[in-house]
């Protein structure tokens, strides 16, 4: 992708969504509620303060986010569905390595 965000914008892929509901009914697209995390696909160089000074941004490429439910422009690039937000719009960052360690210590019990 040849996209550069601008200041303290983020580019971000939402997750894809469950097609099967846990009783495994298959939902259709039109029922499918749009996930609220993603990753971040690129960043831009930061937001000025005060000062002028770059402030950098927390979150980088690759980062797995939590963002709010109408939060973020949603735009098409190369064919592909992604939005942009603000970096203050974004939650909190979705550590994979600690989720998938607490997976495996609760499958662990499980067989126990």
């Amino acid at each position: 992708m040849k996209f550069r965000p601008l200041h303290d914008r983020v580019v971000i892929r939402r997750a894809e969504g469950d097609i099967k509901s846990k009783g495994g009914i298959i939902i259709p697209d039109t029922a499918k509620e749009k996930p609220q995390e993603g990753e971040v696909i690129a960043v831009g160089p930061g937001a000025r303060d005060e000062n002028g000074a770059l402030v950098p941004l927390d979150v980088k490429a690759g980062d797995f986010i939590l963002f709010g439910k109408w939060s973020g422009t949603e735009v098409k690039i190369d064919g592909e569905d992604l939005l942009i937000m603000k970096e203050a719009d974004i939650m909190g960052i979705i550590d994979k390595r600690e989720t998938a360690a607490t997976d495996k210590t609760v499958a662990a019990k499980k067989a126990a």
